[in-house]
């Protein structure tokens, strides 16, 4: 391995050991490549996730190698680096990167980050907060999520699903999102699937945004029952593309814009103008070939402005007014009010019967 070398970065010098060692395996990249990446993308890169919290996944041998997630950042780490407390589900708390400027990222890409989880608030947006608390089902009151600005509608492939099939749900959630007024914008995943984002006014909670996200993927099914679906329960889902809700649900993290995924290929998770999206091609979306795409096209989420969920809580309103319950919320969560039975319903109606 090389020796170590030292750039300056928005006034801090970051250090980066072992530039040559090989991180992607499918070209050869390093981690020297991965920083040069970064400050590339840098503009639009810290537009998405500046002042965000960051859970960091960690390789330190590269995509090949052993990883684990890091809630907290080590007290090894520079008195410069910019942190904030932030609450998992059961109201743990730990101190988490803040996306401050380019040197934080760079350090952590440093520490083999090879992927950012990047939370739907800003740091300190628990003290912005003026929503009301929330209890679950046992009448505990929950932590609460502060201001939450921005939408995520994660479609999954479900087995069987193909990119066309993902790409007509894509579209079918932007249309339903125009006609209520809410400007949304694509990104790949970096992996199998597709996002649809809308950077929100900051007015809501994440429960409220939640809420939001449950009566789009409920309106998408209605619409389209045969491609789309929001049941939770795989065994419900069968060859339809599920529109994962409970990538809002409350303290929830997502895979961030711009950011390299852990895989040998080093695929970016990409945003796109909806007019590349039938064209694009998400495994050839890399960090070999997204600089130069930033550089002749620019940032198709640069001119994004914050958006209303009204119209989608009115809609959650009127489902809840029909008789619907609430959406089924991952187990890591305390049970909710209104909330069906935490049972897969094919085993629900063996017991029963």
């Amino acid at each position: 391995m090389s020796a170590s070398i030292e750039l300056e970065v928005d006034g801090r010098t970051v250090a980066i050991s072992n530039p040559d060692k090989v991180y992607f395996t499918q070209r050869g990249e390093t981690k020297l490549d991965l920083v040069r990446y970064y400050q590339a993308v840098a503009e639009p890169f810290l537009g998405v996730v500046r002042d965000r919290p960051l859970l960091l996944e960690r390789y330190p041998d590269g995509a090949s190698g052993k990883s684990w997630f890091q809630k907290r950042v080590p007290k090894t780490a520079p008195d410069w680096l910019h942190t904030v407390e932030v609450s998992t589900p059961n109201g743990t708390t730990s101190d988490a990167l803040v996306a401050h400027d380019l040197a934080h990222i760079l350090w952590a890409v440093n520490q083999g980050c090879l992927g950012f989880h990047v939370w739907p608030t800003h740091a300190g947006a628990e003290a912005r907060s003026t929503a009301p608390p929330v209890f679950d089902a046992a009448g505990t009151e929950l932590p609460p999520t502060g201001i939450t600005d921005e939408l995520r509608i994660d479609l999954d492939p479900s087995p069987g699903i193909t990119l066309d099939d993902l790409k007509f749900a894509a579209v079918c959630t932007r249309e339903l999102c125009a006609e209520l007024g809410i400007d949304s914008r694509v990104k790949t995943s970096g992996s199998r699937g597709l996002h649809i984002y809308a950077l929100l006014e900051p007015n809501w909670d994440g429960y409220q945004v939640r809420a939001a996200a449950v009566a789009l993927a409920r309106e998408l099914e209605r619409r389209h029952p045969e491609q789309i679906t929001a049941s939770w329960w795989k065994e419900e889902r069968g060859n339809r593309v599920f529109v994962d809700f409970n990538q809002n649900a409350p303290h929830r993290t997502v895979f961030g814009a711009w950011c390299v995924r852990p895989k040998v290929g080093a695929q970016v998770s990409t945003p796109i103008a909806w007019s590349d999206l039938d064209a694009v091609i998400p495994e050839e979306l890399t960090i070999a070939t997204v600089p130069a795409r930033v550089a002749e096209s620019g940032d198709p989420w640069g001119d994004r402005t914050p958006q209303s969920i009204a119209p989608l809580l009115e809609m959650s309103e009127r489902d809840m007014a029909a008789g619907l319950m609430d959406a089924p919320w991952p187990p890591v969560y305390p049970k909710m009010p209104n909330e069906p039975p935490r049972v897969q319903p094919s085993k629900a109606k063996k017991e029963s019967s």
